[in-house]
């Protein structure tokens, strides 16, 4: 949960738009509660508008669907608790910070991949539409064509415009 959490904010959704309780069948009383209190929460967030998020909801959604975020997920307490192959146990704050980094990095990549998904796309418009630098965006276009997720399609002049493959 932690880690949506952690999505939902780098999308700029937030994570107040979330929640998790345990309510056993016995305790309605605390479910009503709960659901009382979240939606008082998100009533002052504000309406929140899916067609504005369309392409980090789908980002979001693609991260936590990666074989990297899924295998370190799996392995959280394999990791933190007992211990990896060379008999060493991962500091719990290191751990996070790793998948954290990992979410940064795939998210980011989710991201250009949605935006290509749109049709061909100069390095320069991926960027406007999603904040992240130019060369940062270059990165992501080289590793999405190395993995066969996108190729270039078309030239404006003689800058590539790129578009993601059906996978």
């Amino acid at each position: 949960m932690e880690a949506v959490e952690y999505l939902l904010d780098l999308a700029g959704i937030g994570r107040k738009r979330m929640k998790l309780c345990w309510v056993s069948a016995a305790e309605g009383q605390l479910f009503v509660d709960y659901v009382t209190q979240f939606s008082e929460q998100t009533q002052e967030l504000g309406p929140f508008s899916p067609d504005e998020f369309k392409v980090p909801l789908a980002a979001v959604e693609q991260t936590l669907d990666s074989p990297r975020i899924r295998w370190l997920l799996g392995m959280s307490r394999q990791l933190t608790e007992r211990e990896n192959v060379y008999h060493e146990k991962v500091d719990p704050e290191e751990y996070k910070g790793l998948l954290h980094e990992a979410i940064e990095e795939e998210y980011e990549k989710a991201m250009v991949l949605e935006v290509i998904k749109e049709g061909p796309q100069l390095v320069r418009e991926i960027s406007g539409r999603i904040g992240l630098p130019k060369p940062r965006v270059s990165f992501w276009i080289s590793q999405l064509r190395n993995t066969g997720q996108a190729a270039i399609e078309g030239y404006d002049k003689t800058t590539p415009k790129f578009v993601a493959l059906a996978a």
